[in-house]
Parts: C-alpha cells; sequence; structure tokens
C-alpha cells in the first residue's frame, strides 16, 4: 500500500473525521454476514503458574457452542475463538485448547529477526510453538512500554510477513477523548500502523477499536457509540485501500467486555467481534461471551 501526502492530508480534513465519512458505502446485510465474528481473549500476564493457565484453558473447552469454530471461509455464522496466554504457557494451552477448535496467539513480538535484544521475543519463535495471531499496539504497549507507531508498524508487518495474523489495536486515552479528537487519533494510529501493508495482506489484518479510557475505570463507552466508531474507521479504510477493504476487514470492540454488555455490543452492525481482557480469566464469564445471544435470537425470544 501506499499513502501519498495527499491522502494523509485528506485524513487530517474535516469531512474525513466525521463520524459518517463522506460517500460512506451503503452496508448491505449480505456484506455483514460475510465478516465472520471473532472473539479474542488477552490474559496479559496472568494467571501466576502454568498449572493454573492450563485449568483455565480446560474449563474454556467445556463451554464452547456449536456455533464456534476456527477462521472458516465457507461458514461464515460461527465464531472464531483466539486466547493469547503468556509466552511461558503458549505450548501448554496449545495442547489443551487445539482439538477444540480455539486458536492461540502471542501478545507481542519483537520486529527483529534475531540478535542482541534481550528479554525480546521473536515472530518465527511463537510461529515455530502454534500462534496463529499476534497482538500488535495494544494500549498497555502503547502507554506502558513505550510502543511507538514506527514499532507497530513493523511489528504487523513482521507478523503478515511471517505469515502470521495481527491484530492491530487502536484507541484514544481519556484526555484525546474528552478534547473529542477520538477520531483523529484513531485515523492517524490507523494511518501509520498500516504503512506499507497491501490490500491484499489486509484479509489477514484484524482491527481492535480500544477506547483507553473504557478500560478498567468504571467508565462505560456505549454499543451504539462504539459502533459509530467502527464506522468511521471503515471508512479510514476505505480512503486508505477501497470498499472492499473497508467491508471485508473485521473490526473488534475491547473496552472492558463483560457477560452484561456483549449481546448489545454484538448487535450493532459494525462490530465483529470483542478482544477482552479481565473477563477472559474467568471461563464462565469468557465462555458466556463466546456464546452470546444473537441478534436474530434475542429478537424471536421476546
Amino acid at each position: 500500500m501506499k499513502i501519498s501526502i495527499a491522502a494523509i492530508a485528506s485524513l487530517s480534513c474535516a469531512n474525513a473525521f466525521s463520524v459518517v465519512p463522506k460517500n460512506a458505502p451503503i452496508v448491505s446485510s449480505t456484506q455483514l454476514d460475510a465478516r465472520q465474528p471473532i472473539m479474542a481473549g488477552n490474559w496479559k500476564m496472568n494467571p501466576g503458574t502454568e498449572d493454573e493457565a492450563i485449568a483455565l484453558a480446560s474449563g474454556l473447552t467445556k463451554l464452547l457452542g456449536e456455533e464456534t469454530c476456527p477462521m472458516d471461509e465457507e461458514n461464515d455464522f460461527c465464531t472464531e475463538v483466539v486466547i493469547f496466554p503468556p509466552h511461558p504457557f503458549l505450548s501448554k494451552v496449545k495442547e489443551v485448547v487445539e482439538d477444540m477448535g480455539i486458536t492461540v496467539g502471542a501478545q507481542s513480538i519483537f520486529f527483529e529477526d534475531k540478535g542482541a535484544y534481550t528479554g525480546s521475543v521473536a515472530a518465527s519463535m511463537v510461529k515455530s510453538v502454534g500462534c496463529e495471531y499476534i497482538l500488535c499496539g495494544h494500549s498497555e504497549r502503547r502507554t506502558l512500554f513505550s510502543d511507538s507507531d514506527d514499532a507497530i508498524n513493523r511489528k504487523v508487518r513482521k507478523v503478515l510477513d511471517m505469515g502470521m495474523k495481527p491484530i492491530l489495536c487502536i484507541g484514544e486515552t481519556k484526555e484525546e477523548y474528552d478534547l473529542k479528537i477520538k477520531n483523529e487519533v484513531c485515523a492517524m494510529q490507523l494511518s501509520k500502523d498500516l504503512v506499507g501493508v497491501t490490500k491484499e495482506q489486509m484479509e489477514d489484518v484484524v482491527i481492535a477499536y480500544e477506547p483507553v479510557w473504557a478500560i478498567g475505570t468504571g467508565l462505560v463507552c456505549g454499543a451504539e457509540d462504539a459502533n459509530e466508531v467502527h464506522l468511521f474507521l471503515r471508512g479510514v479504510l476505505e480512503n486508505l485501500y477501497d470498499e472492499e477493504v473497508a467491508q471485508q476487514t473485521r473490526i473488534q470492540y475491547g473496552g472492558s467486555v463483560t457477560p452484561d454488555s456483549v449481546d448489545e455490543l454484538m448487535a450493532q452492525p459494525e462490530i465483529d467481534g470483542c478482544l477482552v481482557g479481565g473477563a477472559s480469566l474467568d471461563a464462565e464469564k469468557f465462555g458466556r461471551i463466546i456464546n452470546y445471544v444473537k441478534k436474530e435470537a434475542a429478537v424471536a425470544a421476546e
């Protein structure tokens, strides 16, 4: 992908940052159905031991519904499930969950292949133990570990070059939200983090919108508000690529998702799944999130 100065400039103008971009495509139900739901659990630096990790993974395998499955181009309606254990637990957790169709991913990688980078993990390393997805740009990596957009972009491209799939996390802080520049922040992050990523590679990219101010703070981003941001992000993707990429890219929501909020979130047309933090450490809670009540089923039950 080539981003021209004109394209960046267009993202900086008022029209590009409106909630509904100019000439935004009309989304049909057929287009929406074509995006397979994806639920991901980020365990962060939890649990404390390998035995606890195995127990958590084992508990989750007993709670999968009939509509959960790996990425399946022939079944748009089943839900893909991915979990991100800490690096030391990846192999053991994969052994527990792989036969149930749950995919395992890594929480981060370094963009170099090898060398004197103490404490870092290469993409080839996590691929060799069976990882298919990598989180890139998570808010905690941006804030606590000072991951820049340039570094995140290099990680995204390295993950793709290694034949794996990045989940690219973007989102505004509380200060940026209060300044009413959430769209500008998200558009800039998306634009910088996807530099050099081709249209063809976008088939393997998942975007996760995580409003930082709604993570672990008690503050809530409403489902409809989140949906508006997702719609805006599709407009940004259309500016960067085209309408096809904008409509095919799966966009997750990641702002303190709970069993109580998941049904309303997943009823929104532009939300294709959730990136779950704390609730993914409880098998019962994450199982409920994975087995969310679909809009059609909820309507039929009324």
